[in-house]
């Protein structure tokens, strides 16, 4: 059971006057912040508040106790007391409430109360409730591979402890749950610190947590500390913090701190909580509020004399008057400014740096061997390289490959590897898509390069939102003070007999639609290799997306280019020149398009073929010039033809090449249906060689 910290009313846990005194002025501040933005709200010259009220103790506890740039904090929204601690100053609050662009956490771009600064390890917070917990599990393992592998070039603390924070409504969410089990599992020195204030937006903790207790449900998790604690008290939340950091930086597991807190205030000025919440209620909460209880504390022992205290509110009422006013008179973004930082302003993937000729070697071989070879190059190249994902090891359990070959992931693309780089390089995850994802994003932060793999497209979505919420957005939003340069490797497509359903899926559009992703789509052995050497060695994250039916076909094999070999994103190939009609796809639909092609030019049709290769960035010079010269255009792709990947595709074509087209532009695609297990469904659905002939046709003959 976890074990409750009490206030000893007159015990001041060996902390000197000073000190009580800062940690008041911390508490005070924060609060006056947040009385000073609703007024700046309510005149127009702020657009959004949410407030931290209630939460001050704690957050006083967190900054007095961790250290900042040592320590790593992945806050939210109501931590602004402990951001403050840690050295944001109350200008840097005001700027982003403003959306100045001389605010350095997000230049405008994030709402206020979204803590971030590089220097003093705040990682940049955002919106989404719980996606930080896996973030801070793969922050705390980028820390302890860092002190394995010096290569890596990670700055690291020995004793360097993760805190993530929020509030009890959160935990209701299923990643608080994978990242509780990542980290007892693998005994990370990671703070969890639950704010519990009894409520989420209107929804009290009974209604959220079962039992009405957070810290009672993860009692059971192995090799965590757990502490419940008054966390209105700043002094017995000290006590609690400080046992949680002693635990993890002595290495011996996690850390849960269960602190009640109060929510004086509503959740945000787009709530009234009187709505909701009876005034008794109310009134018996604000009997705990610490910016009462504490001052009143310190007068009644003596420690200080309440014309100290008084001097104190004077001065913060001061600064915060004076960056106040200095934040609404500093400068406005310049609107075309949101169009940096989507992607690495230093790092051009589509340049002529990421082109080089490939060195032969050995015989043709098969998209499965070069992809293999390219990450085996890449983890000998970088220490900072790191493999996971579902069974994408030899074996978990080390001893087991003296006797047994390994797996190395369903479609063998991972085999060996973990056997020679070993399994702190190369490893199994839960079988938890978010973990992977979430976890990547936490190593990226610090500087690891991590190489993930999504074992089947089709179960791709519990990630989904680590994806498109954070690594897509984690350059933007900070203003380039935080990347996240992740490789998701995902095996996708059908034309694979019995992948029906949940074996199939295409759905590229869905990535493509994310600005500050590159989406990859390979089609040869070749390509694979030095388009997977691209991604790895860019700054941007990537989705790789892998056709399972490619892997091992004989038409696309390629001899291993040697481990220098790369292809610039953004450039497609010209599979076959032609003058008739331009046929633009990727994927497997090339190889169909390939026989289609030929059997054409029995009949005398003359076809050029573009093969994308990269999705985003488009090589849209390359479709120009091929739609100036034959002037009709078929955009054929596998996934379903309805708000597709094509449409966009067709869209610009008939916007930017209408006076150069002599028929419409078309597009050949799936059914609008899912893909079917029965070879005669199956082979109805998706785009077939004859139905490529005869879209052709049509458009020769319109």
């Amino acid at each position: 059971m976890p074990s409750k910290t009490k206030s000893r009313a007159a015990d001041v846990r060996g902390l000197d006057r000073k000190t009580l005194l800062d940690l008041y002025r911390t508490m005070l501040m924060a609060r006056r912040i947040d009385d000073k933005e609703i007024q700046l709200k309510t005149q127009n010259k702020i657009y959004f508040q949410i407030n931290g009220a209630g939460h001050e103790a704690i957050g006083a506890a967190i900054s007095h106790v961790l250290k900042p740039a040592h320590d790593w904090f992945f806050f939210y929204y109501r931590d602004r007391a402990a951001a403050l601690g840690l050295g944001l100053s109350p200008y840097d609050m005001f700027l982003q409430g403003t959306g100045s662009p001389d605010c350095p956490q997000s230049g405008g771009r994030q709402m206020p109360a979204h803590f971030s600064h590089p220097d003093l390890h705040i990682t940049n917070t955002s919106s989404p409730t719980g996606s930080q917990f896996l973030q801070a599990v793969g922050c705390a393992e980028a820390g302890l591979y860092g002190g394995e592998f010096e290569g890596a070039n990670i700055k690291f603390q020995k004793d360097e402890v993760t805190l993530v924070t929020s509030g009890d409504g959160t935990t209701s969410e299923g990643e608080f749950w994978e990242s509780l089990n990542t980290a007892s599992n693998l005994e990370l020195p990671v703070i969890y610190v639950i704010e519990d204030n009894g409520y989420a937006i209107s929804t009290p903790v009974e209604v959220n947590t079962a039992g009405g207790s957070i810290s009672k449900l993860v009692s059971s998790f192995p090799n965590f500390l757990i502490r419940e604690v008054d966390g209105c008290d700043v002094l017995a939340s000290i006590e609690a913090m400080q046992a949680a950091a002693d635990h993890c930086r002595a290495r011996k597991g996690p850390a849960l701190i269960h602190a009640h807190v109060i929510r004086p205030y509503s959740h945000s000025l787009s709530d009234d909580e009187s709505q909701y919440r009876p005034s008794e209620e109310r009134e018996a909460e604000a009997a705990r509020d610490p910016l009462d209880t504490f001052p009143e504390f310190l007068v009644r022992e003596g420690i200080v004399d309440q014309e100290v205290l008084d001097a104190i509110e004077g001065q913060v009422t001061d600064e915060i008057n004076s960056s106040a006013d200095k934040a609404v008179a500093a400068s406005r973004p310049e609107p075309s400014s949101a169009l940096q930082y989507v992607y690495s302003p230093d790092v051009d993937p589509t340049g002529d740096a990421f082109s080089t000729e490939p060195v032969p070697e050995g015989k043709p071989t098969t998209m499965v061997d070069l992809l293999n070879k390219c990450m085996r190059d890449e983890l000998r190249r970088d220490e900072r390289v790191r493999l996971f994902g579902q069974d994408v090891a030899d074996a978990s359990r080390e001893d087991a490959l003296e006797e047994v070959k390994g797996k190395g992931g369903v479609f063998k693309v991972t085999w060996g590897l973990q056997t020679e780089f070993g399994s702190h390089r190369v490893f199994n995850t839960p079988l938890a898509e978010a973990n992977i994802l979430g976890r990547a994003i936490g190593m990226a932060l610090r500087g690891l390069k991590p190489v993930v793999e999504i074992q089947f497209f089709d179960y791709i979505w519990p990630a989904f939102h680590q994806i498109r919420s954070e690594l897509a957005t984690m350059r933007w939003r900070s203003n380039n003070t935080f990347t996240s340069p992740v490789v998701v490797r995902v095996t996708y497509g059908g034309y694979i007999r019995g992948g029906a359903i949940y074996h199939s899926q295409s759905g590229a559009s869905l990535f493509t639609a994310n600005p500050g992703l590159r989406v990859v789509c390979p089609s040869t052995a070749l390509e694979a290799n030095g388009l997977l050497r691209t991604a790895i060695r860019g700054d941007d994250p990537v989705i790789f997306m892998e056709h399972k039916h490619l892997y091992r076909q004989t038409y696309n094999k390629g001899a291993y280019p040697g481990p220098e070999f790369m292809i610039p994103l953004g450039r497609a190939s010209i599979v076959r020149p032609g003058d008739d009609v331009t046929v633009v796809t990727y994927g497997a639909t090339v190889h169909r398009a390939v026989q289609a092609c030929r059997a054409l030019e029995q009949e005398g049709v003359s076809v050029e073929l573009i093969d994308l290769r990269t999705l985003s960035p488009v090589d849209w010079d390359t479709i120009n010039a091929s739609v100036r010269k034959t002037s009709k255009v078929l955009v054929l792709h596998e996934d379903s033809l309805s708000w597709g990947y094509g449409a966009e595709l067709a869209a610009r074509i008939s916007e930017e090449l209408y006076t150069e087209l002599d028929g419409p532009v078309r597009r050949l695609a799936a059914t609008d249906t899912f893909v079917g297990y029965a070879p005669e469904l199956e082979d109805f659905i998706l785009p077939q060689v004859d139905d490529i002939k005869r879209a052709v046709l049509d458009l020769v003959n319109w």
